[in-house]
């Protein structure tokens, strides 16, 4: 994403393009990116074209708000700001849970292409299609809400065929288990998901309820840095 996209995504954000549409004329938007009215009206298009904002034209200027997916690009470089400037020291976070049957739904996501290749260039695997479902008691929920705390490794969200896929987040985790050494791993944690907070999705490039043979009822824990 350039620089000046970003610089006006921002600037339409500080207007007030989040929550609610903001009315503005290409003047008035010219003057907050400190550029002509001509790029300014580029910019707005481009932005639009992006899929970053909605726009609606009227007979005195327009309606503006921010989609999600330009609020998510907001948030991955807040993200990155932070990471700079208000970096906090790496914890490890133990989460133990019983292995439960999901609703299937894994198998679907970790198989669409938009998630796939994003998991093939951070993670450095393609996961086997599902996931590995933990049930957490209170204490490990607790531990699992730390995760959610922290930036991870995101996955971003996409469009395919008229539907939109929410982004997520993930890391890298290592599996405390006899036959688990060596084996790839990370937790998923979803944007937006059906399951419960006392829920822990893991993916892995080999199927691991059968590589270490497990069963519903067994007990596994995972150990990740954040």
């Amino acid at each position: 994403m350039s620089g000046d996209i970003m610089l006006s995504l921002r600037k339409l954000a500080l207007l007030g393009a989040v929550e609610q549409p903001v009315k503005l004329s290409s003047v008035h938007f010219a003057e907050a990116i400190n550029s002509s009215i001509q790029t300014a009206g580029r910019r707005l298009l481009e932005l639009e074209k992006k899929r970053l904002v909605h726009r609606k034209i009227i007979a005195d200027g327009q309606w503006v708000i921010l989609t999600k997916r330009g609020i998510e690009q907001l948030k991955r470089e807040c993200y990155e700001y932070q990471e700079l400037f208000f970096s906090t020291p790496k914890i490890k976070v133990e989460i133990g849970g019983r292995v439960i049957t999901g609703m299937g739904e894994g198998e679907y996501y970790t198989t669409l292409d938009g998630y796939r290749r994003q998991f093939e260039s951070k993670l450095g695997f393609a996961p086997f299609p599902g996931t590995l479902n933990l049930g957490l008691d209170l204490l490990c929920i607790v531990a699992r809400k730390k995760l959610e705390g922290r930036r991870g490794i995101e996955i971003g969200g996409f469009e395919m065929e008229n539907r939109t896929f929410g982004g997520a987040k993930c890391f890298p985790c290592k599996i405390l288990y006899d036959r688990a050494e060596g084996i790839k791993s990370a937790v998923i944690i979803p944007h937006r998901t059906h399951y419960p907070e006392d829920v822990l999705e893991i993916i892995s490039p080999v199927y691991l309820r059968g590589e270490l043979d497990l069963r519903d009822g067994d007990e596994i824990g995972i150990r990740v840095v954040i």
